[in-house]
């Protein structure tokens, strides 16, 4: 049994387990203490000074985000003088900070911007000499502008302590603090993998994605092109947080309906793709199981788990499955299948995929993934772009009604649904490959073995006497346990599903940006991936083989599930990277 502290914050009475800190325990008690720097399972240090309080009969004032309870303490976090240090302490930060808010990227969604709100800072005192400040945009994916950078540290301990990448860190001291990669290098020239964890880290507009508005709403105006559309699994489980609908709710109809009036030609969903994904990926499975091959296989869904494996252990790239992630695999579905049937030149076609994740705009420029000299996908857009397209098109997302996707490339199984969870992936793929394996269709689709937001999850699966044992790691740092484990031969799998973001794509580096203090109450991983749980239940089909347009697809144009021209199109290969360059 837990060891109970007693408490007092601001007269509330509070009991908390040993060895939680005081702003934890002014949770409990929901009292809001001003964070920055503090990011819930990622960082506190204590460093920016507005978490602080005082404690009866303690000098000074302790920030609460590492300052541990104990029995018979007395606190307060709303006193005349706390509020007047809060306010001196913003004024500083303010001093030497990029103040062109109107324009900045995260205005209005921006935890510095709403603090200085809430404590009342309209002038600055401290204005004085500025940072050397500069704008690192050669990175495919995330563009760094320093000028905005208030030296929190919540992207180095996203890069460095959950993923493990060390891509940024921390040099020099005093006013000259620098945030960013080594030697004043590009996030191009480290071993960043895109995947965009410090942006949704960031508190300000220090860190954002690299912006393809622009060029989608040329090619939607532009008469010459047709342009398709395709949003991925987890953005209809997020969508609705940038217009304030509730947290873990999909808006899988409002989502179409909203693409549909930005003018797009055809509204198609990536969960076509993901169910053509696991057609093609379960029966590379078996195909290893059965005629040999490298094992244990590993899903290449990920961008940015493919380029962590391509840099830090390309020892393992044989084992990577050799399908393209659904996203590419539609768009050349799309290029292919969807042109000849319509009599479009596919060279008129442009793909836009809509994605909760930074490192598919690296994905999508990449030459493995091409075909006729042509990209599968052109290009991709955030969650927070399309929101931002959304707005600009004066769409009143809210009030849309429910629409579908458009037949053809549109129609999907609750098995795709999930691929944006942690563990959804491998439980889609092993509810085809059983009904492969053993003839038979399941009675109970899920395998709760697999779902969860455990770091690492384990299972041995029994295929009619086929014992399969599976593995799934999300985030790097929990990617680089399980690789290491493989290699020191202390576990033998034959099948890992591997996301490098911590939750999978719920949480990826291109979905909305939740508040540090939001973010002490939600569990984003658990609330986001139920609503693709949820859709799933709710669909009659629930396994990918069970999708009528991929039998159509597969009958009238592919041939076989992993053939000639499946191979052709769907599949790819990989190669090593230098640890140094994007």
């Amino acid at each position: 049994m837990e060891n109970m502290i007693n408490l007092t914050i601001d007269g509330v009475a509070v009991s908390v387990p040993e060895g939680s800190t005081v702003l934890e325990a002014a949770r409990a008690a929901h009292i809001n203490i001003p964070t920055l720097c503090y990011l819930k399972d990622v960082q506190q240090i204590g460093a920016c000074r507005l978490c602080l309080v005082e404690i009866e009969k303690q000098r000074g004032l302790p920030a609460a985000c590492v300052m541990p309870v104990a029995e018979g303490m007395v606190v307060r976090t709303n006193t005349p003088a706390l509020r007047e240090q809060r306010r001196v302490n913003l004024e500083l930060l303010l001093a030497s900070h990029n103040r062109e808010c109107t324009s900045c990227v995260r205005s209005e969604n921006c935890e510095l911007q709403a603090l200085c709100r809430e404590y009342g800072v309209k002038e600055y005192p401290f204005d004085g000499a500025k940072k050397e400040t500069y704008v690192d945009e050669v990175s495919p994916c995330v563009i760094r502008d320093n000028s905005k950078c208030i030296n929190c540290r919540r992207c180095i301990a996203a890069c460095n302590d959950v993923q493990q990448i060390g891509a940024i860190g921390v040099s020099k001291r005093g006013f000259k603090t620098k945030i960013g990669p080594i030697f004043d290098f590009s996030l191009a020239q480290t071993p960043c993998v895109n995947c965009g964890q410090c942006i949704v880290a960031c508190p300000v507009g220090a860190l954002r994605e690299r912006e393809s508005i622009d060029d989608v709403w040329a090619a939607i105006g532009n008469p010459d092109k047709y342009v398709v559309v395709q949003p991925a699994p987890a953005v209809r489980a997020s969508i609705g947080e940038e217009f304030g609908l509730p947290m873990g709710v999909a808006q899988t109809g409002k989502l179409a309906a909203a693409l549909r009036r930005l003018g797009f030609d055809k509204v198609f969903d990536t969960n076509f793709g993901a169910d053509l994904t696991i057609m093609e990926e379960g029966n590379e499975l078996i195909e290893r199981l059965t005629k040999g091959g490298a094992l244990p296989m590993i899903t290449s869904c990920s961008p940015g788990w493919i380029s962590y494996c391509e840099k830090f252990f390309p020892e393992f790239i044989p084992n990577l499955s050799s399908c393209k992630s659904p996203h590419e695999m539609e768009g050349a579905m799309v290029k292919s299948y969807f042109a000849e049937k319509m009599g479009i030149d596919p060279k008129s076609i442009v793909v836009v995929s809509v994605m909760p994740c930074t490192a598919k705009k690296y994905e999508a420029a990449r030459p493995e993934l091409s075909n006729n000299g042509m990209q599968d996908v052109d290009y991709v857009l955030t969650v927070r772009e399309l929101a931002r397209m959304i707005k600009q098109a004066g769409i009143d997302f809210a009030k849309l009604p429910d629409e579908g996707f458009d037949a053809m490339l549109g129609e999907s199984t609750g098995a795709a649904d999930i691929f944006g969870a942690t563990g959804g992936v491998m439980e889609a793929a092993l509810r085809t490959v059983y009904a492969k394996v053993t003839g038979k269709e399941l009675d109970k689709v899920e395998f709760d073995v697999v779902r969860g937001t455990e770091g690492v999850k384990e299972a041995s699966i029994d295929l009619n006497g086929t014992v399969v044992n599976v593995a799934v790691a999300h985030g790097t740092a929990n990617a680089k346990k399980v690789l290491e484990a493989v290699k020191n031969g202390e576990k033998n799998y034959h099948f890992i599903e591997v996301m490098c973001c911590p939750g999978g794509c719920v949480t990826g580096g291109g979905q909305p940006i939740v508040s540090s203090k939001d973010l002490q109450y939600v569990d984003l991983k658990k609330v986001r991936a139920q609503a693709l749980y949820n859709e799933d239940a709710g669909k009659a089909l629930r396994k990918s083989h069970e999708n009528p347009a991929i039998k159509a697809l597969y009958d009238t144009y592919l041939g076989e599930v992993g053939g000639h021209k499946a191979h052709k199109l769907l599949h790819t290969t990989y190669s090593q990277k230098d640890k140094y360059y994007c």
